[in-house]
């Protein structure tokens, strides 16, 4: 990848670069994906993160900006990630090649298993309690493994997955898995998992980081925190640049979510400038709670644990 600045990127376990600021299009009505990936190029971004029912949209605003020079390929580092009803071996591959249909492109640069979670065909959300099946990561990793051997995944890896579920993984995976994208903001630090992860060489990227206000299972605290709106205050920033930046500071990557490029404009502010120590230790101190998860009206063993910090 040609990128010059290298406070924005990190070095993945496979010597791939990962832009520390990305913009995740999950969320976004599919009306305006399109053009809210080519805002979002035009401002500077240059990791997409995306997942199957955005892809078509978003290869759509792909095709036009490599078509027109906006941004090269190798200049983009773009994320998707595998359906939780597509788990079974002989799916994998097929799932990965109707991806990069979609999304008019040759490779991926990291793919992940979204879920810990396997999911008969045809689901509906949220599932049936009988819609679940066997979770059976060893073999849906090693046909992951198999599209990195192919050429059409740069690297692998995971979404909100346990350190202990982590754990199990590294015991079988000839490929080690490159990420683990979870829920990560101020109030859900993932000290514990991120710890882990640093020490088995695997890096963290923050799915909302600013708490996905406005959802139906998000917090829409995390921007008025009494720590967060001093901080933002003391530094002449916004309360979403203050939370970025704290999560950058902890070496994570940020996901951010936004159709609206008067944000996607504030929230590439995180540049030039640091929190203190004494600020850091200030939200070290924030009260905990994460989202409510599961996020389904019934219990299941495949949904404990899921990206916890245990």
């Amino acid at each position: 990848m040609m990128l010059q600045e290298t406070e924005k990127m990190a070095l993945l376990n496979n010597g791939a670069i990962i832009p520390l600021l990305g913009v995740a299009t999950a969320g976004i009505p599919l009306a305006v994906t399109k053009s809210a990936v080519l805002s979002a190029l035009l401002a500077g971004y240059r990791h997409i993160d995306c997942a199957p029912p955005h892809e078509a949209e978003v290869g759509q605003a792909f095709r036009e900006a490599f078509s027109q020079g906006m941004v090269r390929r190798d200049e983009v580092f773009v994320t998707s990630k595998l359906p939780s009803t597509a788990h079974e071996p002989q799916d994998v591959l097929q799932t990965v090649q109707k991806s990069l249909s979609d999304l008019q492109l040759e490779y991926l640069d990291l793919y992940l298993i979204h879920w810990p979670l396997k999911l008969r065909k045809g689901s509906g959300f949220p599932p049936r309690q009988e819609d679940f099946l066997p979770l059976d990561i060893k073999s849906t990793w090693e046909a992951l493994e198999h599209t990195v051997e192919l050429g059409l995944t740069r690297a692998i890896g995971v979404a909100n997955f346990s350190s202990k579920r982590l754990e199990s993984l590294l015991q079988y995976a000839k490929i080690q898995p490159a990420v683990d994208q979870v829920e990560m903001h101020p109030g859900w630090q993932q000290q514990s998992l991120r710890y882990f992860c640093r020490s088995r060489g695997i890096h963290v990227s923050a799915m909302a980081p600013l708490g996905a206000p406005g959802t139906f299972y998000g917090r829409n605290d995390i921007l008025i925190l009494q720590v967060v709106l001093e901080t933002a205050m003391r530094h002449r920033k916004t309360p979403a640049q203050v939370a970025l930046r704290w999560a950058l500071q902890q070496g994570v990557s940020v996901l951010p979510k936004s159709s609206s490029i008067e944000h996607m404009v504030e929230n590439c502010g995180v540049w030039g400038w640091e929190l203190t120590g004494d600020e850091l230790e200030r939200f070290h101190k924030i009260e905990q709670s994460r989202f409510p998860v599961p996020l389904f009206p019934f219990t299941s063993p495949q949904l404990s644990n899921m990206g916890a910090e245990v």
